[in-house]
């Protein structure tokens, strides 16, 4: 988890806008927040670097990131938890997300299909969806 200077007025997912498979997944987000608590934000936006200078390009571009209204920036496998938990149709998935011990699994799997969101996605116009490693 990352501390950042901006408080936003609502929970802040930030992801990356130019990838077919994030914008898929954003979408059944948006879906699944039924209350309007959360923003979606691209990374691409250029707020983003203005507001969020703590966390990298390299490191947005490798993982979705929650940023909360206390300024706690939680990536990848974290961020999925957090959604788990704050959006009342995954609570099911939450319990398996937090079962102790097992993060390292969910961090894992979570660069496994970030690494490999390209493929999944079938296909991504002019290779924005390839993340660093």
């Amino acid at each position: 988890m990352i501390t950042v200077a901006t408080r936003p007025a609502k929970d802040s997912v930030i992801y990356d806008g130019q990838c077919r498979f994030c914008r898929s997944q954003i979408a059944i987000l948006r879906r699944l927040d039924l209350g309007g608590r959360f923003e979606f934000v691209s990374l691409h936006d250029p707020s983003v670097r203005r507001e969020l200078p703590e966390i990298s390009p390299d490191e947005m571009l490798s993982q979705m990131y929650v940023v909360d209204r206390q300024g706690q920036a939680r990536g990848g496998a974290e961020a999925v938890r957090y959604l788990s938990r704050k959006l009342p149709l995954l609570w099911p998935l939450a319990l398996l997300l937090h079962l102790p011990g097992t993060l390292p699994v969910w961090n894992a799997a979570y660069r496994f299909i970030a690494r490999n969101r390209m493929r999944i996605a079938g296909s991504c116009a002019e290779g924005t969806c390839r993340v660093p490693r």
